[in-house]
């Protein structure tokens, strides 16, 4: 081979070692900190002058594989890969235990090698996390036959690792003559995309705000693609919060593709979905005995993926079509292409969950990664909520009656503790239907997790032993089991525990997340630039805070395109939204609307901070203006009714639409022109005053300092910059946004409003 070819020995395994079916009956695999804790735990054990976490290399025609060696033992003259597992090793598949003697040989390999050793003791240590027991395997082997080993394993790859090479010089020689698609950048764009090149050149995060219309996706995209031949950065993510962000980036990646001449077309990019959204047979368990895809699976992949690299395009539909046609798993086929495509579009889960796969291949594989997340003001919720679980005892006795008698003994201690948490929490006669009683917990409810805990191992060797019997239930309570323990490990100053009643045998025990940094900041640390966009970052301090960014991140705000005669903004200082001047406050708004209606017709949407309170106000609107179109979100609203609701908004049209703040028609939806010329915005968006939010303002002050700002002001501000944005979507629009509280004329309140808008003097 030409030019050398890096491969860490685990990618070097995986791809020389693994046969047969897809199956992940002895999963769910600990956390990767349990798995960190883990060799800690075994390496600790071990005499004063074993070696952990030892580094080898070694090269074979051109290919230089890497890695580290879990421990060696120089005395014994014995080498360990530790694996730490849940539940009977007896369950292991053959194809898990030869992929893991494939990669302690290499190990051994590299190790007899770069010690000149004639001879070493192999030994696979396999740690229960739950007990602390080790079980040892252990095999003697020359270092010929370990070398002899080793060479047959790269030859395996080697075509591959020729073809690889090759795929990034011609990548990285056609982003050097990367052009931008369109004649000229639109307003604003040219700053974004120079801002986002000058953070990936120098290794650094950035908070970019940047108003909608500018073309945010194109102007990130350019940049970081510009930037990774020079920065010889390995892989780009760009990460959505939802399904219509992916569409958008693969339209502009597909642009740019279109723009370019043939020698700049190798990028490969991959869409990477969700597994309900991608599983063919979702009625059957991820193992060859049940789903025809898994039969197989690592038998067939060879040929998939030389497919899939040749097609270059892999969105969804591309994908699913190349992994029917080799009878694999759609899914899976898309977390194995994850290791080798230049540009992976997909959800924010995949670098920032706790078991997030892009972050795990760029650490095991050592990548330099550029990482752009889209909708950046939704990232502090969504990490909330990653690291954050529930265990429900509703569906915890249901499951509970239909359980295998083998089942009975884990199940029925849980099924006691959750009585005694119930009992300590005073909780035993409060709550009921649509009254549910709340408590802040002072404490973790450690003999209920550790109840769990055996739950969790009871069913993985349930599942394990009778695979026929899996059902989705038992597999769902198996996983909400897992979650709750793994998090309750890692419980601390960032989280709360609490419980909800909502009668008797419903009851819902939280694990709450409130300050993400303390999970995320790692995440930052280990890409070689994170971007975060939005056209609401404001203010900065507030992002940085709580999702644990470099001190040294940059914070930039790009110059709207939009000027302040296209957008008309009042401010109703009389009326007070508050909660007990709701009922007073309807008349005058529903006054306010109808005047700005009679003044304009045309399309509207009017934004409320509660069902209640929308369909207060929709009714006295009814009764008052039965002439003007109204129409409104549901509880529940399905998928259909939503796109109708939307249909609504035609070109030219009348008619004032009822939402709620916050919800799915108050961000990410597109109406320009006349299809929306102006919204009203009854309410702060100011989260509900509750005892859990009042926890998290003690909380947060404690930290930050910035209690009330944290907790209410600002996620409620976001709120309304994002409803009021819908109305403006490209410089040839005009509209009205009239703000009814009074609360919007203080100063506090107007500083986190767009600057670009013209607010004036509030007036009655």
């Amino acid at each position: 081979m030409s030019t050398t070819y890096r491969v860490a020995v685990r990618a070097l395994c995986d791809f020389t070692a693994r046969e047969g079916d897809l199956d992940h009956r002895f999963t769910p695999a600990p956390s990767a900190r349990e798995g960190i804790e883990g060799h800690s735990l075994v390496t600790s054990r071990r005499g004063a002058g074993y070696i952990a976490e030892l580094p080898l290399s070694g090269a074979f025609e051109g290919l230089v594989v890497t890695g580290r060696a879990d421990g060696f033992d120089p005395v014994a003259n014995r080498l360990e890969e530790i694996k730490t597992h849940r539940g009977s090793l007896e369950r292991m598949a053959a194809n898990q235990r030869a992929l893991h003697w494939a990669q302690v040989k290499v190990y051994g390999a590299l190790l007899c090698a770069e010690r000149s050793l004639e001879q070493i003791t192999l030994t696979l240590v396999y740690l229960d996390i739950a007990s602390g027991k080790e079980t040892l395997l252990s095999q003697d082997a020359s270092a010929a036959e370990l070398q002899a080993f080793f060479a047959s394993q790269c030859r395996r790859f080697l075509s591959w690792a020729k073809q690889e090479a090759d795929h990034r010089q011609r990548r990285n020689a056609g982003l050097q003559t990367l052009r931008f698609p369109h004649a000229a950048f639109r307003p604003g764009q040219r700053e974004l995309a120079e801002d986002v090149y000058k953070a990936a050149s120098t290794g650094r995060c950035l908070l970019a705000q940047a108003p909608t219309g500018i073309g945010k996706t194109l102007g990130t995209l350019f940049p970081m693609l510009l930037a990774m031949p020079r920065q010889q950065l390995d892989r780009i993510a760009f990460l959505t919060m939802k399904t219509p962000g992916r569409r958008l980036a693969l339209d502009a990646l597909a642009t740019l593709r279109a723009s370019q001449s043939d020698e700049a077309q190798p990028l490969r990019v991959l869409e990477l979905v969700a597994r309900d959204k991608a599983c063919e047979y979702p009625d059957r368990a991820c193992h060859g005995e049940s789903c025809p895809l898994a039969a197989g699976f690592y038998d067939r992949l060879p040929a998939a993926r030389q497919a899939a690299v040749e097609e270059g395009w892999l969105d969804r539909e591309a994908l699913r079509e190349v992994a029917l046609a080799h009878n694999v798993c759609p899914y899976y086929f898309g977390q194995e292409l994850a290791r080798w495509a230049d540009m992976i579009v997909g959800d924010v889960n995949h670098w920032f969950d706790s078991h997030a796969l892009l972050h795990g291949l760029a650490q095991a594989n050592d990548w330099r990664t550029g990482v752009l997340v889209d909708e950046a003001h939704n990232l502090v919720e969504r990490a909330r909520g990653m690291y954050s679980a529930e265990l429900d005892q509703q569906r915890f006795n249901r499951i509970r009656r239909t359980s295998p008698k083998a089942l009975a003994g884990p199940l029925g201690r849980l099924a006691r503790q959750w009585q005694n948490v119930v009992k300590d929490a005073e909780l035993e006669n409060e709550g009921g239907q649509g009254k549910p009683a709340y408590r802040l917990l002072t404490a973790l409810p450690d003999k209920l997790v550790a109840a769990a805990q055996q739950v969790g191992s009871a069913i993985t060797d349930y599942l394990g032993e009778h695979p026929e019997q899996t059902s989705l239930e038992l597999q769902e309570l198996l996983f909400e089991a897992l979650a709750f323990c793994r998090l309750a490990e890692r419980f601390g100053e960032h989280s709360l525990c609490d419980i909800t009643r909502h009668g008797r045998g419903r009851a819902v025990l939280g694990l709450r997340n409130l300050i993400p940094a303390d999970f995320l900041s790692a995440r930052f640390n280990a890409a070689h630039s994170v971007v975060l966009f939005s056209a609401t970052l404001n203010p900065a301090h507030y992002y940085r805070d709580l999702l644990g960014l470099p001190e040294n991140t940059p914070w930039r705000e790009v110059v709207s395109p939009f000027s302040a005669r296209q957008l008309e903004v009042r401010i109703r200082s009389d009326i007070s939204t508050r909660f007990r001047d709701r009922e007073a406050s309807i008349e005058p708004m529903v006054a306010t609307m109808a005047q700005q209606y009679q003044r304009k017709p045309g399309h509207y949407l009017a934004f409320f901070s509660s069902f209640a309170y929308l369909e207060a106000a929709l009714n006295h609107f009814r009764e008052a203006h039965p002439g003007v179109p109204v129409f409104s979100q549901t509880r529940g609203m399905p998928e259909a009714a939503r796109e109708a609701f939307l249909a609504r908004f035609t070109p030219g049209g009348k008619g004032i639409g009822f939402a709620v703040l916050g919800g799915a028609f108050a961000e990410g939806i597109d109406l320009p022109g006349d299809r929306l010329i102006g919204a009203f915005i009854a309410t702060l968006g100011l989260p509900p005053f509750n005892d859990f939010n009042e926890a998290l303002k003690a909380r947060l002050n404690a930290r930050f300092g910035k209690g009330d700002d944290y907790t209410y002001r600002i996620p409620g501000m976001i709120k309304v910059v994002q409803a009021a944005g819908r109305v403006i979507r490209s410089p040839e629009d005009e509209g009205v946004v009239v703000l009814m509280d009074d609360r919007f004329a203080q100063a506090s309140v107007r500083s986190l409003l767009p600057s670009w808008w013209s607010l004036g003097n509030p007036n009655p």
